[in-house]
């Protein structure tokens, strides 16, 4: 995970409401993301994680190029977690609260008895991780594995449940940067 530390070191920190926000190419898509970081990146998470699923399943909007990337790699089909609600049969709403805000998702494609990869660019406070997997067990799929690119290290709300994720690199951020752990 060279380039993916690297790029971490060079990444900006700002102030959101007393919450050290990362600005990087994986997590937010500015700056620029380099085909060959979004590289390592899918192919650190084939190497982690249990393939052997139906559906990849990621919550818009950074987890989409991953898990696009991801999906053309393993020929899994994608299932995007939308914030839009589009009304189709089958539609599951769930709330997910971070660390800087709220709001509803919308979850379609997803059955009964599913085997789900989720996948995500940055584990911080957990709420949208732990939403989607509660709406996961809901639905009755199962939630066979969670990888994420980047995890913040510290308490989560993903720590009240039972699933645990699989991180490339973990990191703590603050004013002054990014440790990498």
């Amino acid at each position: 995970m060279k380039r993916l530390e690297e790029s971490l070191h060079e990444a900006p920190i700002i102030d959101k409401d007393g919450y050290s926000y990362l600005v990087h190419p994986v997590s937010n898509g500015v700056p620029m993301l380099d085909p060959q970081l979004l590289r390592e990146v899918v192919v650190g998470i084939t190497r982690a994680a249990d393939l052997d699923v139906d559906k990849i399943v990621a919550p818009e909007a950074m987890g989409i190029h991953i898990a696009t990337a991801l999906s053309l790699q393993t020929d899994v089909p994608l299932v995007v977690i939308r914030k839009r609600e589009y009304g189709l049969d089958g539609e599951v709403a769930l709330h997910q609260t971070t660390g800087y805000s709220e709001s509803e998702m919308f979850i379609n494609d997803i059955e009964a008895g599913d085997r789900v990869l989720v996948v995500d660019d940055l584990l911080s406070t957990g709420g949208t991780l732990a939403a989607i997997c509660g709406a996961l067990d809901d639905i009755g799929a199962e939630v066979s594995d969670i990888v994420v690119a980047i995890r913040k290290v510290g308490e989560t709300a993903l720590d009240d449940t039972d699933y645990e994720a699989t991180s490339l690199v973990d990191i703590s951020v603050d004013e002054d940067g990014v440790e990498i752990h």
